[in-house]
């Protein structure tokens, strides 16, 4: 999401600078905007949208939410919309949320395409006075409510065959009844996957990180990367030295300044000018961990996925397949980020011959100059489900790429998790501040991974394999990234 500021404007004796983003995945762009009294009004603009009446009778759509500075602290924080208020036109509709932290805006009517730029107009609470805003926007797809089947029989790190269904989401389950061995019991407050909510499209990507830390500050911001906010320009942000490694571009664009004045962060993947066409903003966000993952979430306003709703995610209802990728099939075509199209640019993809199962996997090897792919690279206007390696649902990279941010239920501090939702702000020092999220600084305290990586073989990338959830770090990795639900 690059940023862009487009002017500024004095209205009702305040000040407004107004920033709109951009973000690649699917040609996502919010532009135009402007402020009136406590109205945001943007365009908003994507391609290849859905709103489908048939299987899997779902859509996708886009989680917009606001920050706003005061000028007096120059310190951001998230926006509280109205409850109501807000307007758009055909073909959108904006669909609120409880905690009015945000909305849903996706295709009114059942089609497909793309979305051409609309106006949207929102309705935000807020006090008077000096601000400066930046709206956002994260492509989302929405998982219906629905019984699953769960676990898929294939070697020893799986959950028996089981069917989530209403009558296991409101009682919970045993510990027996999923797998004795790799489980504790999950309460019925436990998010497992039957009931309806919406998952990011894409993994967090480089762009969509580097946005997050250019509204923190310079202590939030230390805590969330690896090298000190006041290092030199040009410096890679989640590691040392001046090569670049693992296809992680992130750096600092303009230095901080001892805990005064945060840094500016971009990404520089082909070191120069950063935030160039060809820097890789939108390759998948790695070199990051659990509490990386968390605070961009609760920053966002959504939550960390469980390993649960991972599954729901990936195979749907559909009748389950021993051994089974994201994409429904054993059939899988591996791809290397040594075999590119277009690297680092926002139009990415393999060079090698399309087949079932594209994914980034298999590469078995820990050099540096190897890392994921831009976030949806197997995806096209005319691919399926196969070709892409989409999950049932359209969600992208849920197999390979990068490990997914989950949630588990081998450690009893996971099944506390009970799916609170992030409030768009982090404590002082740049952690996610829900209570009910992990928060121990340990092995055991309930966070895993599902889904594998570039550099995984079978069975790490299938849909059902839990090794990484059960024999979990918490530690940055070059294959660790994430994405959240809400």
């Amino acid at each position: 999401m690059k940023s862009k500021n487009y002017f500024s404007k004095f209205a009702l004796a305040v000040f407004f600078l107004v920033l709109g983003f951009n973000a690649k995945a699917n040609n996502l762009q919010i532009t135009g905007t402007s402020v009136s009294g406590t109205n945001i009004t943007f365009n908003i603009a994507w391609e290849n949208s859905w709103n489908a009446s048939v299987a899997p009778a779902n859509w996708d759509a886009v989680w917009v939410f606001v920050k706003y500075q005061d000028c007096n602290t120059n310190l951001w924080q998230h926006v509280t919309l109205n409850a109501s208020g807000h307007s758009t036109s055909s073909p959108l509709q904006i669909d609120t949320v409880t905690d009015n932290k945000g909305v849903f805006i996706r295709r009114s009517a059942v089609g497909g395409g793309n979305i051409a730029s609309t106006a949207v107009t929102l309705s935000m609470n807020l006090p008077a006075g000096t601000y400066n805003y930046k709206v956002y926007g994260i492509e989302m797809v929405n998982i219906p409510q629905g019984d699953f089947q769960l676990g898929d029989g294939a070697g020893s790190y799986t959950y028996n065959n089981v069917t989530i269904n209403s009558t296991a989401q409101s009682t919970g389950l045993t510990a027996a009844t999923l797998n004795a061995s790799y489980n504790n019991s999950v309460p019925a407050t436990f998010p497992m996957g039957y009931n309806s909510f919406y998952c990011m499209k894409y993994e967090i990507s480089v762009e969509q990180y580097a946005d997050f830390l250019n509204s923190l500050t310079f202590d939030q911001q230390k805590n969330r990367v690896v090298t000190d906010p006041i290092s030199a320009a040009g410096s890679y942000a989640m590691y040392s030295g001046t090569a670049l490694q693992y296809r992680c571009g992130l750096s600092i664009v303009t230095p901080g300044s001892n805990g005064a004045i945060p840094a500016v962060f971009g990404s520089d993947a082909t070191p120069g000018t950063p935030n160039s066409v060809n820097d890789g903003q939108n390759i998948a966000m790695n070199m990051i961990g659990y509490f990386d993952v968390a605070a961009y979430l609760d920053w966002a306003a959504l939550r960390p996925m469980t390993e649960m709703e991972f599954e729901k995610v990936c195979r749907g209802p559909q009748a389950r397949v021993a051994g089974e990728y994201a994409w429904g099939s054993t059939q899988a075509t591996p791809v290397y980020s040594n075999a590119l199209n277009n690297a680092f640019q926002n139009n990415e993809t393999a060079s090698v011959a399309v087949n079932n199962g594209m994914c980034a996997y298999n590469l078995n090897s820990a050099s540096s100059i190897y890392g994921p792919m831009r976030v949806g690279a197997m995806a096209t206007g005319t691919s399926g489900r196969l070709s892409s390696g989409a999950s049932y649902y359209g969600v992208m990279d849920m197999s390979g790429n990068v490990w997914e941010t989950v949630i588990g239920t081998y450690f009893l501090a996971g099944t506390t998790y009970n799916g609170t939702l992030g409030d768009g702000n982090l404590d002082a020092t740049g952690f996610a501040n829900q209570s009910t999220w992990p928060t121990a600084n340990t092995t055991s305290n309930g966070v895993g991974y599902r889904g594998g990586s570039y550099y995984n073989v079978s069975p790490y990338i299938c849909t059902s394999d839990r090794y990484s959830i059960i024999n979990a770090g918490i530690s940055r990795s070059y294959g660790i990234g994430g994405r959240g639900v809400r």
